[in-house]
């Protein structure tokens, strides 16, 4: 089994020098998702699935012309919820991100004041992936390595895109390879805007684990169109 995940291109997060709350794609943004629907135009996707903000909703649309598919919307994938900076200067929103970055390792779970605590968001997206999984016949096992037991539902030749962000496909992604979390996964595992990544199944003599065979890959993106 492959899991795709996509993260959402561009987002104009500021207009007029305010702040805007669940924002669209900039004129770029566009651009790199149609890159995203010719890449990925001629792959064969069993379901794809897509985060319900705006963003990724956009990013999507190419795509899923591309492939004649109808909008699939995944409540989980939503990404970590910011306060409510919308129509404030942009300032206070660059300020609180530095604040933050100025915590201790230990001290940034609680993430920013107003906002999901990073304890809370992890544990979301690791309870959302897990739901996902079983529902494609894959369930943790109880050995201490990072082993899934498979059910009658698990197809191995199936693919699934995942349209979403940089918070929710890095959690996603560190859940499935078994790492313990941190409360920065997205600047552990760098993904770009409107990139592909990629984790895939490897059997094992006891079970089924996961081995991620593409990260951020932009190769699909002109040079002067890449963006994080």
């Amino acid at each position: 089994m492959e899991i795709v995940i996509i993260r959402h291109a561009q987002p104009e997060w500021v207009k007029d020098g305010l702040s805007v709350d669940n924002p669209p794609l900039t004129k770029l943004g566009f651009e790199q998702a149609e890159y995203l629907a010719k890449e990925l135009r001629d792959e064969h996707f069993d379901e794809v699935l897509v985060s319900p903000l705006v963003r990724t909703q956009q990013t999507a649309a190419p795509i899923l012309k591309a492939m004649s598919r109808d909008l699939q919307i995944e409540p989980w994938l939503e990404e970590i919820r910011n306060p409510i900076w919308h129509g404030t200067p942009q300032e206070k929103a660059d300020a609180a991100w530095k604040a933050e970055k100025s915590k201790a390792s230990h001290e940034r779970w609680t993430g920013i004041e107003g906002g999901e605590p990073v304890s809370e968001f992890v544990t979301r997206i690791n309870e959302g992936v897990s739901g996902f999984l079983q529902r494609q016949g894959l369930t943790r096992s109880n050995k201490e390595l990072p082993v899934w037991e498979t059910t009658g539902q698990f197809v191995e030749s199936k693919k699934i895109a995942l349209v979403c962000h940089a918070g929710t496909g890095s959690v996603s992604i560190c859940h499935m390879l078994g790492f313990p979390a941190t409360p920065w996964e997205w600047e552990r595992l760098v993904i770009g805007h409107a990139t592909i990544n990629r984790v895939s199944t490897l059997a094992l003599a006891d079970g089924i684990t996961f081995g991620l065979t593409q990260l951020s890959g932009n190769h699909h993106l002109p040079t002067n169109a890449r963006t994080y």
